[in-house]
């Protein structure tokens, strides 16, 4: 059994959820704040340090016709950063409208109530992590 950890990059805030290759499923950790996509370091290595993940996964923020933007090289510059630090397997995972779907998701369990932005990025960081399990071909 392995254990993943993916990432939702953003520049103010950064989702994170861990699940499980058996049952390819994953459930929300945490948001971390960042300032202009820098996150507190030793807040991410107390949770890979307390969840010891086997890989990372980190979204690959993509326009919708597939293009890259701005953000997709910061989002590849965090994933680097990740292994570089820590010494993780990276994988990059097309996040299109994974926000879309997680507020859907919140909205309809909780309402407006539900969708703080720490809840939003934790849960766009479950649909990142659960859409790489579908790609994979194990």
């Amino acid at each position: 059994m392995a254990t993943i950890i993916a990432f939702d990059f953003g520049t103010s805030s950064i989702g994170c959820a861990i699940g499980q290759d058996i049952t390819k499923t994953a459930r929300p950790l945490c948001a971390f704040k960042a300032r202009d996509g820098k996150p507190n370091w030793v807040e991410i290595e107390k949770v890979l340090k307390e969840w010891q993940p086997d890989y990372l996964v980190v979204g690959l923020p993509l326009n919708m016709d597939g293009s890259e933007q701005e953000l997709t090289l910061r989002a590849k510059k965090f994933a680097n950063r990740l292994h570089g630090r820590f010494g993780y397997q990276v994988n990059l995972q097309d996040e299109r409208l994974s926000t879309v779907e997680a507020k859907s998701y919140l909205f309809a369990s909780g309402g407006y109530r539900a969708l703080n932005k720490g809840k939003v990025d934790a849960s766009s960081a479950v649909v990142i992590l659960e859409s790489w399990f579908e790609n994979q071909t194990i």
